[in-house]
């Protein structure tokens, strides 16, 4: 069977209809900035590296350096009461996915209580907060995109323990285009 003919018969030849120029194509889906760049990677549950951020208690699963910059993502493990206040983001999207327990989280001004299997999205410039409530600790999956905030949660992280220096934290979310609200 000759290729036009194998591509009229397979239904190749729809998709090469309704997406122009892909019939010429050597390469239909490849990302030609980032191949070959990235290696794969497998991160079991107990693995990463954790920090303690202000009571936040984060593994880190992927960071930019592994991505390409492209995501970064973490596993935040949270005792009841613990959280984030209202603030907005200036460079980076996040995805918010409880795994367990129950965490309220606010997206532009509606609040919504997140338990496990559900997941909320919060674009840069949205303002949002989030706590743990409840009685019983929150597993949630954080992914940002781009990565780079990986980078702040190191700084937050190095701060000395006791009550966090609120203008401190401040000024170093500050830095890399995150503020809070009043």
């Amino acid at each position: 069977m000759d290729r036009k003919n194998f591509i009229q018969k397979s239904g190749l030849g729809l998709l090469f209809a309704l997406v122009p120029g892909m019939a010429g194509s050597k390469v239909l889906f490849e990302n030609t900035e980032t191949a070959g760049k990235l290696n794969p990677k497998i991160i079991k549950d107990r693995e990463g590296e954790v920090l303690n951020v202000i009571g936040d208690v984060q593994t880190h699963k992927l960071v930019g350096a592994e991505t390409n910059n492209q995501i970064v993502e973490w596993v935040d493990n949270v005792e009841p009461g613990v959280g984030i206040p209202p603030h907005v983001h200036t460079r980076e999207d996040e995805i918010f996915r409880v795994i367990k327990g129950k965490v309220e989280i606010t997206v532009d001004g509606k609040t919504s209580v997140l338990e496990a299997g559900d997941t909320a999205f919060a674009p840069k410039n949205v303002p949002h907060s989030w706590k743990v409530v409840g009685t019983e600790k929150a597993k949630m999956i954080t992914s940002a995109f781009p990565a780079g905030i990986e980078i702040m949660f190191k700084e937050l992280a190095a701060l000395p323990p006791g009550p966090p220096d609120f203008e401190k934290v401040a000024e170093i979310c500050g830095n890399y285009g995150i503020s809070f609200l009043k």
